[in-house]
């Protein structure tokens, strides 16, 4: 019994040293200073009044959760700086526009907007199925 005590203690200890050591730099995909300023960016600009990320949000613009992917940047950073009909064009810094274009590719890199569209009410919010 104290073997077995022991021996999993060892292993607590040694699960603890590699998820908050080691753990930590092995997250690559954690959102960085700049990541977060372009989400800043996405906030402040009311960005989700129109568009969507995976599937939630406004409805007046496409889902832009896997945008990176789809469209190259200099595209994107036109249709931010220059708007289209609909899209107003955005007055942000180069700085700004940096920024929110890596949380954009940092959203693209976290998954695929598959949202089925019956599970999302027209407010834009996630519809729970509570039976």
């Amino acid at each position: 019994m104290r073997g077995i005590l022991v021996t999993l203690s060892v292993l607590f200890a040694v699960y603890t040293v590699l998820v908050y050591g080691v753990g930590d730099r092995l997250d690559t995909d954690r959102a960085n200073s700049g990541i977060r300023s372009g989400m800043r960016v996405w906030q402040e600009r009311n960005c989700q009044s129109c568009h969507q990320l995976y599937g939630l949000g406004g409805y007046m613009g496409p889902d832009l959760t896997n945008v990176a992917s789809l469209r190259e940047e200099p595209r994107i950073r036109t249709f931010i700086r220059y708007g289209t009909g609909r899209m107003p064009a955005l007055a942000v810094s180069d700085v700004e526009m940096d920024h929110l274009i890596a949380f954009l590719k940092w959203v693209d890199r976290s998954g695929t907007s598959k949202v089925p569209p019956e599970t999302v009410h027209w407010t834009g919010t996630y519809l729970i199925n509570e039976h």
